[in-house]
């Protein structure tokens, strides 16, 4: 007779979404867990003959997946002032008359404050794993922040070397900027074993030289890291760089050597042919910000080349970007609008399926992060992190069909429980590494301090009385 072996945690009697290489979904499943790691995923039945756990979850109520990884979100900034920009600003009106008096008036209370207040969300809604967009003025207190979340992370200050004066790049603030993205990777140096650690992240747009972004590309390729940025959510990029250099911005990239499998762009709309070939061959990555373009007024289902991207296997990952761009961090939300919007602007049902929505929130994003090996699928070996969806919600019954379910039925909403590491960090409806309470109460006074140190106006198109 076969010993029982003891396991941390089984997971029993559940439907389980693997996302593995045959993109399996086990009914009256089961998934074993021992520290960090998944053990085994097989019928309940197995691998309860199989183990014998410390704790045994009843998963009856529950589809599970793998924890979903958001590719591009601001956890400063724009956090403690969510909803506070109109949504009829445009897009340098955006960023320059809100969104940059609001980043300055944060101080280093605020970002820590910020970044758990974003996690929170996060976690709640699924999202296990992020990747920051580069805007961290604090970043120790950040770092310091999100640790006891226990969300994963890969994050990054902010670094540009751009004049707005005269739109040059300064050698000294090159150099400045560069020594900003050594001393973060010496100080936060990623691997497996790093939940959190730092990557050389730019800003992008126009406020990068071409030396800077050769400096971040050589140090991500040096430290196994990798560099993201934004890039051409509206004309404004393009344009810039045909004034300035005669070639599009992927193109100029391209001729730097600062296009590669490690390095995302986010937003990416307003690309030509060219440039979509040049990212399919340099095996990059594009992180597809839906609601931000859709709010912002990108264009997006009247240029963006998503589905060209996908055709030619350019990896699209998930983002949702601000809390004033898109103002949510629910991942799923931003699932539905990639497996939707396509369909609408090119009239044809047959883009971006429901299972390749699901690609591109979990197995796309673990991609973005150099982390396929650790994350974004359920299998022996890989990291435990993964999300109970509850399926006893209206949202949910009847169930026929899981992956429709997940993508044009559910949202963030219905994460019952969330696991990081091996570790509940979402119980019931409920962050158990985060006081809600306070931490939100503490929200809501930051911001309004924030507001009124930039001296923002509080604009209401409707009277209030």
């Amino acid at each position: 007779m076969t010993v029982p072996t003891q396991v941390d945690l089984l997971v029993a009697d559940t439907t389980i979404v693997t996302m593995d290489a045959q993109r399996r979904i086990v009914v009256d499943g089961a998934l074993a867990v021992t520290g960090d790691k998944i053990v085994a995923i097989g019928k309940s039945l197995d691998l309860k003959r199989a183990y014998t756990a410390r704790e045994t979850v009843d998963g009856s109520r529950f589809v599970i997946t793998p924890g979903l990884v958001n590719a591009h979100v601001h956890v400063t900034g724009e956090p403690l002032t969510r909803g506070l920009v109109p949504d009829n600003t445009g897009f340098e009106e955006n960023v320059f008359q809100w969104l940059v008096p609001v980043h300055n008036a944060y101080t280093e209370a605020d970002e820590r404050l910020a970044c758990r207040v974003a996690a929170l969300e996060m976690l709640r809604s699924g999202t296990t794993c992020f990747l920051e967009a580069g805007t961290i003025r604090f970043l120790d207190a950040v770092v310091d922040g999100l640790a006891e979340t226990g969300i994963r992370a890969r994050v990054g200050e902010w670094a540009w070397d751009f004049s707005p004066v005269d739109q040059s790049h300064p050698p000294a603030a090159t150099d400045a900027a560069v020594r900003v993205l050594e001393d973060e990777l010496r100080r936060y140096p990623g691997g497996d074993d790093k939940r959190i650690a730092a990557w050389p992240i730019l800003i992008g747009h126009m406020t990068c030289s071409g030396p800077l972004w050769r400096a971040a590309k050589e140090l991500a390729d040096a430290n196994g890291a990798g560099v993201a940025a934004h890039m051409s959510p509206v004309k404004a990029d393009p344009d810039w760089f045909l004034a300035r250099h005669g070639v599009r911005p992927l193109e100029y990239l391209a001729e730097l050597g600062a296009v590669g499998e490690n390095v995302t762009f986010t937003h990416a709309v307003h690309l030509n042919e060219f440039e979509v070939a040049i990212l399919a061959e340099a095996r990059a990555n594009v992180c597809h910000c839906a609601t931000s373009a859709l709010k912002g007024a990108y264009g997006v289902t009247a240029v963006g080349r998503f589905p060209e991207m996908q055709a030619q296997g350019v990896n699209i990952a998930l983002g949702t970007d601000g809390n004033n761009n898109s103002n949510y961090h629910d991942l799923m939300r931003a699932t539905y609008l990639i497996a939707a919007l396509f369909k609408d602007s090119r009239r044809d049902p047959t883009l971006f399926p429901t299972e390749q929505a699901l690609e591109c929130a979990t197995l796309n994003g673990a991609r973005v992060l150099g982390m396929s090996d650790s994350i974004g699928s359920l299998e022996a070996g890989k990291k435990a992190d993964f999300v109970a969806h509850d399926t006893w919600r209206s949202e949910w019954r009847p169930l026929f069909n899981v992956p429709n379910q997940l993508v044009w039925s559910a949202d963030g909403r219905g994460v019952h429980s969330v696991w990081v590491d091996g570790r509940r960090v979402v119980d019931d409806y409920r962050c158990t590494t985060i006081d809600e309470e306070k931490i939100l109460a503490e929200a809501q006074i930051a911001g309004e301090a924030i507001v009124a140190r930039a001296g923002l106006p509080i604009k209401s198109r409707w009277p209030i009385v």
